[in-house]
């Protein structure tokens, strides 16, 4: 496991030692000629757009919120916001004041409890369904109601341990169409190396509460040996990735793997024990403290509480790839609830009525950063698409190069590309990823891709596609919402496989559109 090793320059140093910043700086460099090392990610510069977003443009889009949570949106593009200690689900629209539409009952706030997490089900068109996680008199639990009837309840999971600390509480689903429930350790450190415990955790689930059968643990245990998870966040390739509370000296950004451990309380940030995983990034307490996390245009944003500022963190593949960036540092102070719009644009909460913050009167508020150059960006993948939990306990990230595009053979404007990549590779599996192009000048209304494994992989599960195999030959074809591609448009659709010996990518690659 790589360590990632950051320069550690905070302003402080310049005050402490009573120089110039030029002359701290001057000093940091002489350190580390001569062998000191800081290890902790520090802000760059930050330009007017970070991250695809234009943190110069930033709009306060609510006010007058009280310790808000969760943040969700409606298919109408508002937002529903969970409000931890009141308990109530205020409906927010840019420019007008929140209207509270539910009181979720039976809940216990006090310290970090509460009313914490809030999703709206991928089909709440048809279900309108609404799922929280909350501190209850005796124990953490999810639920899904209706708006109109938050009393009327269903217990999808109950029993978490509680504590006034460390409840974790974000509920989100991701591209697959499962439910992702962090769980905080509850104040037991054991508790988050008992995978009997649900403290301590992601957990993972069908949508309503049951375990689906591709778990790594046949339970809902997805990772395990955290100390409190309040952010999660998928890339487009569904890769997760998760924001996680220290105890008194390093936060932590994983990129999450089914069955993975994530060291707590053995290792807080980067330690050498193989039986671990790494972070991709640390910081000091001070700095961070993260809460929520969103993704867009290949970056992480992380809200952090005692930090008081955005963290922006460059990734691709489940790494970092460039140095994290600090937006809004002092500006609205406690930040915690980060998602990206349906809008297109990134919303922020802030956290300064819970306690530990120094409100001011507007707060809490939410706030709005455009797209940079008025273009929307690209969110994470909405619950549908994306990989399943492999069995694997910690895949090592090896992608392939993709199979150049092989032009269609359908005749005519209406043709079609596709590119096969390898997105993760564990031993005895992988999941691998079809992205299919309109390659025409027309629309087509359906696309069916075919080739053939070279070494005997075999599919054994697959999204976004209907996947037939037939010996090493394997078609694929379209789903119903995603067969229609205008002209340059693209799609994914995505597999686990199996491999053994040998793992090398298919060629060629054929498309065929109509």
């Amino acid at each position: 496991m790589s360590k990632h090793l950051t320069v550690h320059l905070t302003a402080s140093l310049a005050a402490r030692l009573r120089i110039r910043p030029a002359v701290a700086l001057a000093t940091a460099v002489a350190a580390l000629a001569a062998g000191a090392a800081f290890a902790t990610a520090r802000p760059t510069a930050a330009v007017a757009a970070t991250g695809g977003f234009d943190f110069t443009r930033a709009q306060v889009a609510a006010t007058g919120l009280q310790t808000p949570w969760g943040l969700t949106f409606l298919p109408d593009g508002s937002a529903l916001v969970s409000e931890r200690d009141t308990a109530n689900i205020m409906q927010v629209r840019p420019g007008s004041s929140p209207v509270r539409v539910a009181t979720v009952p039976n809940v216990s706030p006090g310290g970090e409890a509460g009313l914490l997490g809030i999703a709206v089900s991928p089909t709440y068109a048809q279900d309108q369904w609404v799922y929280a996680y909350f501190t209850g008199a005796s124990d953490n639990r999810l639920v899904r109601f209706r708006l109109s009837a938050p009393q009327t309840q269903q217990v999808l999971l109950s029993g978490v341990p509680k504590a006034q600390f460390h409840d974790g509480g974000r509920i989100a689903f991701g591209p697959d169409g499962m439910l992702y429930l962090s769980t905080g350790d509850a104040g037991t450190s054991a508790n988050a190396q008992d995978l009997n415990s649900l403290a301590g955790k992601i957990l993972r689930m069908r949508p309503d509460g049951t375990v689906p059968p591709d778990n790594p643990y046949g339970t809902r245990v997805y990772s395990y040996g955290h100390r409190n998870v309040q952010g999660l966040a998928w890339d487009e390739g569904g890769r997760m990735y998760a924001s996680e509370f220290g105890q008194n000296t390093w936060d932590e950004l994983n990129y999450i793997v089914p069955g993975g451990n994530y060291g707590w309380p053995t290792c807080e940030g980067v330690c050498t024990d193989s039986r671990f995983r790494n972070p991709i990034v640390t910081w000091s307490t001070s700095e961070a403290s993260p809460s929520g996390l969103a993704y867009a245009n290949g970056t992480l944003f992380a809200g952090a509480l005692a930090g008081k500022r955005l963290w922006t963190v460059p990734v691709s593949g489940g790494s970092r790839t460039g140095n994290p960036v600090a937006e809004f540092q002092g500006t609205y102070g406690r930040l915690r609830a980060v998602a990206v719009g349906p809008d297109g644009w990134l919303w922020v909460g802030t956290s300064n009525r819970d306690g530990r913050g120094t409100p001011a009167s507007s707060d809490d508020r939410i706030l709005r950063v455009p797209p940079a150059g008025g273009s929307s960006p690209s969110p994470s993948p909405s619950a549908s698409p994306s990989p399943s939990a492999s069995p694997s306990r910690s895949p090592s990230a090896s992608p392939s190069p993709s199979v150049s595009p092989s032009a269609s053979p359908s005749a005519g404007p209406r043709a079609c590309s596709a590119t096969y990549r390898i997105v993760n590779q564990w031993q005895g599996g992988f999941q691998g990823e079809l992205a299919v192009r309109n390659s025409g000048t027309a629309a087509i209304t359906s696309w069916t891709v075919t080739f053939a494994f070279p070494d005997g992989q075999r599919v054994t599960q697959s999204w976004s596609g209907r996947f037939t195999q037939s010996g090493a030959t394997v078609t694929v074809a379209n789903e119903t919402y995603n067969g229609a591609l205008a002209p340059n448009a693209s799609t994914t659709a995505g597999f686990n496989a199996s491999w053994s010996g040998a793992n090398r990518v298919p060629s060629p690659i054929s498309c065929t559109a109509t």
